[in-house]
Formats: C-alpha cells, structure tokens, sequence
C-alpha cells in the first residue's frame, strides 16, 4: 500500500508542470488514482485469501478422506479380531472341555451306548476343527487395504499432477502402521503442493519381503541442502516409534525424493493342534 501511495505521489508533479493542474488539483487526481489502484490490490489480495482457502479446504477434505477410509478399514479389522478371541475364547475352551467328558464316557460305556458316545465325540472334534479354521480365517482376514486410503490423496489436488503406482492388494495388518504411512504421503503431497513448485508427483508403494516401501517423488526446484521443518521432523519421529526409515534425495533443479521403508507386522496366524483349540 505504501508503494502504490508513492507511486501515485510522483505522478503530481506530471499533471502540474506538463498538464497544467494547480497544485492542489494534481494531489487529488493522484490520489483518485491510489483509491482506484488500493481498490484493486486489495480486491486480488482477497481474491489470493480466499483461493488459499479453498486449496486449505480441499486439502483438508481429502485427508478426511482417507483418514475415513482407514478408520473404516480399521473398525472393520478390531471386529474381527474381537470376534475371533471371544470365539477362541468361549467356543474353544467349552468344546475342548465336551470333547475330554465324551472321551471320558466312552471308556466308561458299553454296547450300543458307547458307540453314540464315539461320535459324538467325532462330532465334537469335527467342530473344534471348524471353530479352528473360522479363527484362523477371520484373523488372516484382518489386514487394511492402504492402496484405498492413499488414492483420496490424489484427487483434485490444483497445479499438481499425481501419478500413482500402487501394488494391488496392498494390505497393511497394523492400523498404527498403516496411519503412520498415510501420514508420510500426505506431508510429501502437500510440501510438494507449498514448497517445490513441482507440477508432477509420483507415489507408488509396495511389499518387499516384510517391508513396505512407500516413494514420493516430485519434478520441483528441489534443493542442494534440505533443511527439515517441522513436517519431515515429525514424519521421521512416527517412522522410528515404529522401526522404520526415510531417505531423502534432492538436487537444486532436479526434484524431491523421499523414500520410506516401514516394517509391517505379519498378521500372526492361530496355530491350533488337532482336537483342541489352545
């Protein structure tokens, strides 16, 4: 505002010498001329707010998003496991106790009694059996599709091009993990979107053996030294709570690159010996 004022100041003298304005007349012209051009700086200086606030918006929506894909995906794998253990728990332990009384009874009975008492005892081991498999399924089944809360990332980011390259499925048994990974994309998206001025982003993910490997580069100024805010700092401490690692890459002219290795934890498998449920 203070350039504009002076700007419009120094026209003063134009309008008295070349124009022929008295002094007092020139001022006012000038400084109808620094109404008009405050007018306009402040009406494209709102015009900037509000545009900001809208990218802010829809970059909060989208996170949203995917926050509410994982927590779905989460909600789903704690029911699992909860009916797993109670199935474990109350099915298993009764079963296994009829299976131990209708052993006892056969040896105990005699003729045609014994013979109804051997298979309901087969019965009864026949279904510890199932109880066994259905755990075990519902357990293995308890993994969290990352691919699904990633790519809400992607969508409608402005100057941005998001090219991404996910392994299908790509399942996640942790949902700490699998929050901590969701976490690192999206700080890489938005310093991409604030800080590089890239118009080109590449994430992909994907299993190796027992890690995930999570890669977002950018086609930005990128930087000989980068110095890390506040984000990368938080983004390395969640990695290391969880044994993980970032590895960045940048040159000046040359783009962004980070690299995120994170352990995921198998989904441990119930493994049950023949006749029981332990």
């Amino acid at each position: 505002m203070a350039w504009l004022l002076a700007g419009q100041l120094a026209v003063a003298p134009v309008f008295i010498r070349w124009l022929g304005f008295p002094p007092l007349e020139a001022l006012m012209q000038s400084m109808l001329y620094a109404g008009f051009s405050g007018f306009v700086f402040i009406v494209s200086l709102v015009a900037l707010q509000q545009a900001q606030a809208r990218e802010e918006q829809r970059r909060l929506n989208a996170e949203l998003r995917a926050t509410r894909a994982l927590l779905a995906d989460s909600a789903r794998v704690n029911e699992r496991t909860r009916i797993a253990r109670e199935l474990h728990d109350l099915l298993g332990h009764h079963l296994t106790a009829l299976s131990l009384n209708l052993e006892v009874a056969g040896h105990l009975s005699e003729g045609r009694v014994k013979e109804h008492v051997q298979q309901a005892h087969t019965l009864a081991r026949l279904l510890l059996t199932d109880v066994r498999e259905a755990v075990s399924q519902l357990r293995e089944g308890g993994a969290i599709d990352l691919g699904a809360a990633l790519r809400p990332l992607a969508e409608n980011v402005p100057s941005l091009q998001i090219h991404m390259d996910i392994q299908a499925p790509l399942m996640v048994d942790d949902p700490e993990r699998a929050h901590v990974l969701l976490r690192c994309a999206q700080e890489a998206i938005t310093n991409a979107v604030r800080h590089s001025g890239a118009s080109q982003l590449w994430l992909s993910a994907h299993r190796e053996g027992s890690d995930l490997i999570l890669q977002v580069r950018d086609d930005g100024r990128g930087s000989d030294q980068v110095l890390p805010g506040n984000g990368l700092r938080g983004l390395g401490e969640r990695l290391r709570m969880h044994g993980g690692r970032a590895d960045i890459a940048s040159q000046r002219g040359h783009g962004f690159q980070i690299t995120i290795t994170l352990p995921v934890a198998p989904n441990a498998a119930l493994s049950l010996p023949a006749g029981a449920v332990a």
